[in-house]
């Protein structure tokens, strides 16, 4: 899994909240500032879409588990926030994960 950079870094309790297959993308105002050059959306199953094939969205926040579009990001600090896996994983636990599943964040 990738882990979340600086202050984007967040544990707690959750919940799976909603799931979608190849979801759009959308980067936040902050994530423009920092890159200009990112798009202001990426649709779903896009082969430069950086939410992969599945994602699970975690309680009312903008965090999500999800696949990534760049799986040599595995394990690196280089998220906002949510959490990546690679897609064949992604895929897997989605199937198995159900709407209010509880979600534990630790570091």
């Amino acid at each position: 899994m990738a882990a979340p950079k600086g202050e984007a870094r967040w544990s707690g309790e959750t919940y799976v909240s909603e799931k979608r297959v190849n979801p759009g993308w959308t980067p936040t105002a902050e994530m423009r500032r920092e890159n200009p050059d990112l798009p202001a959306y990426v649709p779903g199953g896009h082969p430069r879409n950086p939410l992969g094939v599945r994602a699970m969205y975690l309680g009312k926040s903008l965090y999500r588990i999800h696949g990534t579009d760049a799986p040599w990001s595995i394990g690196q600090s280089v998220s906002h926030g949510c959490i990546r896996m690679f897609n064949q994983d992604v895929a897997d636990l989605y199937q198995r994960v159900s709407i209010g599943t509880p979600v534990s964040v630790t570091w």
